[in-house]
């Protein structure tokens, strides 16, 4: 057995097993398991999965044997972009995944950063250890992985407080009618499918993206996006609910190939790209800015459009 105690210091009650889940790596459906079984206890006695965490809660969880070491270093090469004591700058490559899951206990990026990192915060331990945000597999680009667990509280501060900028460049299938703007909705649940988002929930929170148009192809058309809000989904979800889908988003929109020139340009993941991080470093404070350069695969498909 291995135990892991946290602290709640938020000020956002929350469910029990939702907070669990965000802080452990575990998914919701094994950690209400854990709790039915008696594996978690708050403020020394047990609790129900609904229990509202609050400020001061002291929570134990005892994970079975089973569960321990599940995050396995594997040499898999990464794109570093930063490293320091406190945290690490990852270029991820499309077609990653983040971190262990179903279907998914190897090949992630966090199994790579396993093995080049010699500590990773105990936040989001066993399997998403340091983890501060994410991007979806098919996503490319910045990922900033903290170390140890002040550096994880300080940079999460920062997300939520909406004070890091993310930038993203995208390829939209058709041409957006103005050069700048701003997509503002509630983003939730797909009433349809639990596995999708939806720009038009029946109950979800506010998400804004702001853009502005790169470069015009007679098909499509390159955007750099930065998002406000980090909502799941949110540059996918806003882009096919005006009609601009992202290209090759098998999900929203499904505009997987385009023909045109009597040739076929297919799209096999979807071209978006987080290519600028601005954020604040979690102990010198000092402000900082990172970039990726573009994928080859968005690259070609401009060059495909041009040719």
């Amino acid at each position: 057995m291995g135990k892991k105690t946290y602290l709640v210091t938020d000020t956002k009650a929350e469910r029990l097993d939702a907070y669990i889940s965000s802080q452990s790596g575990l998914t919701r459906s094994h950690v209400q398991k854990l709790i039915k079984e008696g594996h978690v206890l708050v403020n020394s006695s047990s609790a129900k999965a609904g229990h509202k965490a609050k400020i001061g809660d002291r929570i134990e969880l005892t994970l079975p044997a089973a569960l321990e070491g599940l995050l396995i270093p594997e040499d898999i090469p990464l794109d570093v972009i930063y490293d320091d004591e406190y945290m690490i700058v990852i270029n991820k490559p499309p077609g990653m995944v983040m971190y262990p899951g179903l279907g998914h206990d190897s090949g992630t990026l966090m199994n790579a950063v396993a093995s080049i990192s010699g500590k990773l915060s105990s936040v989001g331990a066993p399997l998403r250890p340091g983890v501060v945000h994410r991007l979806d597999q098919d996503t490319s680009g910045l990922i900033v992985i903290a170390k140890d667990d002040t550096a994880h509280h300080e940079l999460v501060k920062q997300f939520r407080e909406r004070e890091v900028e993310k930038h993203y460049l995208t390829l939209l299938y058709g041409n957006l009618k103005a050069d700048s703007g701003e997509i503002k909705t509630l983003i939730g649940r797909s009433a349809s499918s639990r596995k999708k988002m939806s720009a038009k929930p029946r109950s979800g929170k506010e998400a804004v993206t702001r853009y502005e148009v790169v470069k015009r192809f007679k098909f499509a058309t390159l955007t750099k996006v930065r998002i406000i809000t980090g909502r799941t989904h949110q540059i996918r979800v806003h882009f096919a609910s005006i009609g601009f889908p992202v290209l090759g988003d098998k999900t929203y929109g499904k505009k997987t190939a385009i023909q045109f020139a009597q040739k076929t340009i297919s799209f096999p993941r979807q071209m978006l790209h987080a290519y600028s991080l601005k954020l604040k470093h979690p102990v010198s404070g000092e402000a900082m800015e990172f970039t990726a350069p573009m994928p080859e695969d968005i690259k070609k498909a401009m060059e495909e459009f041009e040719g």
